[in-house]
């Protein structure tokens, strides 16, 4: 049975970084292999973990369509094409592999493919211990119910105001749109200074999350950022590191 993590937050948060940073750790903890899924258009988990989505879910869909549409795919149903060339798209690394959602290039909305990949992850995560999962900006991927049940959801904000008050928003839309989950963190990245915002305890009361972790404004990591380099290979003393690290002890099994 697979842990799932999934990664939410609004945009420019961190949240692929702190995506990546776990399957990393989880890595580097002999939970391995991990499936790594982008189900962000607009993220970058594979080029974060140094690997490159050539096909995505998005893609595929459009080919599989067209193949259908010229009478290339007799013998084969519509959905059996779909499963295939999903199938296809997964990236295999050494110690994980990677499926990104990707964008559509067609006309059309992601309801088909977004159910074949529902049906195709069920069948693939079995073969991974972790799955972590990292979302668009906000819930979409998780109402449409990509994923039945969360063991662990993780929800990133930075310290503003602004971003502690959307922490509170998506927590609400948790509860509204039902999706379920076993434990649940608020994480709040690129602190200046090491300490966690006062609201954030408010929070942490009002949504029951089971832990508060606070990351630091990280140089370092800023700088890897900045040069592309995979965080599969980041330096395992940074304080970020430690954080992670520290997260995975006291929430995951």
């Amino acid at each position: 049975m697979s842990y799932l993590i999934g990664i939410t937050g609004k945009g420019g948060v961190g949240k692929t970084t702190v995506a990546a940073l776990l399957v990393s750790r989880l890595i580097a903890q002999g939970k391995r292999p991990v499936l790594a899924v982008d189900a962000d258009p607009n993220s970058c988990l594979d080029a974060t973990l140094g690997v490159q989505a050539v096909k995505t879910v998005g893609s595929v869909r459009e080919e599989a369509r067209e193949t259908a549409s010229k009478g290339m795919a007799s013998g084969i149903s519509k959905q059996d094409l779909l499963e295939l060339k999903i199938a296809e798209s997964l990236i295999e690394a050494d110690d994980f592999d990677l499926i990104a959602m990707g964008r559509p290039e067609g006309p059309g909305c992601y309801c088909y493919a977004n159910n074949v990949l529902k049906s195709v992850l069920s069948q693939i995560s079995e073969h991974y211990p972790y799955v972590v999962l990292d979302n668009e900006a906000g819930l979409e991927n998780l109402s449409r119910r990509l994923v039945q049940k969360l063991d662990l959801l993780v929800m990133v904000a930075d310290p503003s105001k602004r971003g502690l008050d959307t922490l509170a928003r998506l927590h609400e839309l948790v509860q509204e749109m039902e999706i379920a989950y076993d434990r649940l963190v608020l994480v709040v990245n690129r602190l200046r200074r090491d300490e966690l915002p006062e609201r954030i305890r408010e929070l942490q009361l009002a949504t029951g999350a089971d832990a508060v972790m606070g990351l630091p404004d990280d140089e370092q990591l800023a700088e890897w950022g900045e040069q592309g380099k995979s965080l599969t290979t980041f330096p395992t003393d940074n304080p970020v590191v430690s954080r992670i690290d520290q997260l995975l002890a006291e929430v995951v099994a």
